[in-house]
């Protein structure tokens, strides 16, 4: 008979699990039997929270769970920064841990890697934690935890096996129980909303990241209404060079006053966060008129008023609403769209407007590539104003919980994800620091990612706020290494160019016979808005 470990190996499998990523230690050896033999790939990072941030990015860029094994004690408190971001971003995430022996949780003997209560600490950001405390618990814990990451609003789920129940043996455990299918909406609410949007005249779309993998959808609905798309931080891909499409910021004033005009608002899978509609700090949300609500979270739709709410997954809503709503006569919907677009670029600032030019030239000269990005200037500019070329395809820690260090191992899980499909990483020169030693697992792993460092000499970002709140500046300049050198000590090709987008434009063309990662550093001087 299998042990626990083992089965916990098979019920992965069964859940269509292909990577895990994880740190094997002692207190988790049991969790690695019989890995080695079910097809499973394992990826080492060099830091829980690489492998956290790795997990997050496998599961944005797939559409299903990215899965971590992680230590007892620091392997687990290490791991909870990433938890903590996939739970602001509702990103899918499992990590499974080990703990001490039952007997002695809780009772302060000093045993390695005890903490007084792992558990109630993992809750605190955890959308669910469990512990396995006997054989028979672990197929409910797993099981349950997929059927909650299918089903419902994404985030992060945590089982911890105790060591000594990892070893007992466990009984063969069948077929997976069927995953939920995706929330339908109900029909009348369907049709009362449909209603609604047929009879307004000026209708403005709102699509968060909960959209993103609704894209035909939403594009055949605002055609339909004639509807501008306002896009999120996080939809950003949808609707690329599309007519309707406001790819910029409910944060600035010109995007604030085209939903403002509109005299119904339909918010399609977003929370309302404020690094999305009021990262000025203003206080205040844009003025939405007759707002519908669609959410597959009843506590999300619950969090700010609305008109009219829909909870339900944002396809099978968007999918039954088509059946309900007719075309609209051509009207003023593009033209709106324009005037939104053309105002919020002016908006910018010329040198943000620089800076949202030189992601123009990495999108066009990898086509289709999934952009993966930290707390950096480009990032905050593109956050702003970007228009991605592929659904889900734009994705960083500059918004929700805002944690540095993202975006290289979130690049390397979201390439491993999808060793297809081009991926480039733009990390500040500060960001980069925390988690520069995950370079090696993407060399290891010989993935084709594109490093580009853009190195400003410090946390440019924190040193301007400082500036204008009239603080002497302090802690803003941590002096970066010699980026040349960190791509020698891992066999990377490496290119230094300025911000400027012919040099860019070269430095990212593909290199024949080239395996593996380059790294481009961008001598980025700073740069105030």
């Amino acid at each position: 008979m299998p042990t626990v470990g083992e089965a916990l190996v098979q019920r992965l499998k069964v859940h269509g699990v292909r990577h895990v990523f994880g740190i094997p230690g002692v207190h988790t050896v049991e969790l690695y039997r019989g890995l080695a033999a079910s097809g499973i790939a394992h990826i080492t990072p060099r830091h829980e929270q690489g492998a956290g941030f790795m997990a997050d990015g496998y599961a944005r860029a797939s559409g299903k769970p990215g899965v971590a094994f992680v230590i007892t004690g620091p392997g687990l408190t290490n791991t909870l920064t990433a938890m903590a971001q996939a739970r602001a971003d509702s990103v899918p995430m499992l990590v499974v841990s080990g703990v001490n022996k039952t007997h002695t949780l809780g009772k302060g003997l000093g045993h390695l890697h005890e903490l007084p209560d792992q558990l109630a600490l993992s809750k605190t950001v955890s959308i669910q934690a469990q512990q396995v405390d006997t054989a028979e618990s672990l197929m409910p814990a797993i099981d349950g935890a997929f059927a909650g990451m299918s089903g419902a609003r994404g985030g992060p789920y945590h089982i911890e096996i105790p060591i000594d129940v990892a070893k007992q043996t466990h009984a063969k455990g069948g077929a997976a129980p069927e995953l939920p299918a995706p929330l339908a909406p109900d029909a009348g609410a369907v049709a009362v909303l449909g209603a609604a949007l047929m009879k307004a005249e000026r209708v403005v779309i709102l699509a968060g990241g909960g959209a993103k993998r609704a894209e035909a959808a939403l594009g055949q609905l605002a055609e339909r209404l004639d509807a501008p798309v306002v896009l999120t931080v996080n939809a950003r891909g949808l609707m690329h060079r599309h007519p309707l499409g406001i790819p910029a910021s409910p944060s600035l004033k010109a995007v604030r006053t085209a939903i403002g005009e509109a005299d119904m608002v339909l918010a399609v899978g977003t929370e309302f966060g404020p690094t999305d509609y009021d990262m000025y700090a203003l206080g205040e949300m844009p003025e939405m008129k007759r707002l519908a609500r669609i959410d597959i979270c009843a506590e999300q739709l619950a969090r700010h008023p609305a008109d009219m709410t829909l909870r339900a997954d944002a396809g099978a809503a968007l999918a039954a609403l088509l059946a309900e709503v007719r075309d609209k006569p051509i009207g003023d919907g593009a033209a709106r769209a324009e005037a939104a677009r053309k105002a919020a670029w002016e908006e910018l600032g010329e040198d943000y407007r620089k800076m949202c030019g030189l992601l123009d030239v990495i999108r066009d000269a990898r086509p289709g590539a999934l952009i993966v990005g930290d707390s950096t200037q480009p990032i905050y500019a593109g956050n702003l104003y970007y228009d991605h070329d592929v659904a889900g395809g734009w994705f960083n820690a500059a918004t929700g919980f805002g944690a540095l260090g993202y975006a290289i191992p979130a690049g390397i899980g979201a390439q491993i994800a999808k060793p297809e499909q081009p991926v480039v990483v733009i990390a500040g020169d500060g960001g980069a620091q925390f988690t520069l030693p995950e370079l090696m697992t993407a060399a290891q792993e010989k993935l084709p990612i594109a490093f580009i460092i853009w190195n400003n000499g410090g946390y440019g970002e924190i040193e301007l706020t400082m500036e204008n709140a009239g603080i002497d500046v302090v802690g803003c300049d941590p002096k970066p290494p010699l980026f040349e050198h960190v791509a020698a000590s891992c066999a990377m090709p490496y290119t230094r160019v300025a911000a400027e987008p012919e040099a860019l434009r070269a430095a990212l063309r593909p290199t024949a016979g080239q395996i593996g990662p380059v790294m481009i550093e961008i001598d980025a001087p700073f740069i105030a808005r």
